[in-house]
């Protein structure tokens, strides 16, 4: 594999998803995103960012907390599971610090509330609650979440919250049972696949970060690269790495449709 790199003069490895925040390629839609964010965390609240498997949309939640100033705001970022809303408080808990395995829902609610007035009230901090994967949560933890935005007699925003996850969190959210918490929601953002422009500076973008100024991609290994992807990004990067092995492979300075279609038959 590193043999690729040699033959492109790539000086490390291309479309990674690991990319530093200051390397992210700004597009309208990741601009959008850090503006909901901010707007959320400034007035409290729930903001949704919502997309397909593959759309950025943790890569968008990174960037969003990256602006956040660490002496400033104090952000609990938590993955989401399908299990009880006991593990989702545990979790929150983990990110404050504190372990705690009580069966009690009481209990860990006090907890994080308490946690969450010191950092704001005792410490002068700001907090974001950011949940990644929020479509995977039971319906009991939509019934509940909301408790814990309520603070002095729900008239305090201590704990604005993030809800990051594909289509169906919007479909768990109308649920009658869920109005308490959709009644809080004041922003959403929908993370869409790249047109074809977009993706041909998305993929130049990732070229020039890897050492490389020159467009290795012609016209028909872009539109199949943007085709095969959906304009989803995650999908785009194994094409267009898959693409890159397979050019070199038969010793090709250019990468063409071919090559994208042999890189498809490697990835789902």
């Amino acid at each position: 594999m590193k043999t690729y790199r040699s033959f492109f003069g790539l000086q490390k490895e291309p479309f990674g998803s690991d990319l530093p925040v200051d390397e992210l390629l700004l597009t309208a839609e990741l601009n959008d995103v850090c503006q909901r964010f901010e707007y959320v965390l400034r007035i409290g609240g729930i903001g949704l960012v919502t997309g397909e498997i593959g759309s950025g949309k943790s890569t968008a939640l990174r960037y969003a907390a990256g602006s956040l100033h660490a002496a400033e705001y104090y952000s609990l970022y938590v993955t989401a599971t399908t299990g009880s809303i006991l593990e989702l408080y545990r979790q929150i808990l983990t990110e404050l610090g504190i372990e705690q395995s009580s069966p009690s829902k009481a209990m860990l609610t006090r907890l994080i509330r308490q946690a969450i007035m010191e950092l704001v009230e005792g410490k002068k901090m700001k907090t974001a609650l950011i949940i990644d994967e929020a479509s995977l949560l039971r319906m009991e933890v939509f019934c509940e979440l909301h408790t814990l935005c309520q603070f002095d007699k729900d008239s305090k925003a201590y704990l604005p919250i993030i809800l990051a996850g594909q289509g169906s969190l919007i479909d768990k959210l109308s649920f009658r049972s869920s109005a308490p918490l959709a009644s809080r929601v004041i922003s959403r953002a929908h993370l869409q696949g790249l047109d074809k422009e977009g993706m041909n500076q998305y993929l130049g973008h990732h070229l020039k970060l890897s050492g490389v100024k020159k467009n290795l991609f012609d016209d028909t290994a872009l539109t199949a690269i943007h085709q095969g992807s959906g304009g989803l990004l995650r999908k785009a990067n194994q094409l267009a790495r898959g693409a890159l092995i397979a050019a070199a492979t038969e010793k090709c300075p250019l990468v063409s449709a071919e090559h994208v279609r042999l890189a498809a038959t490697e990835v789902f």
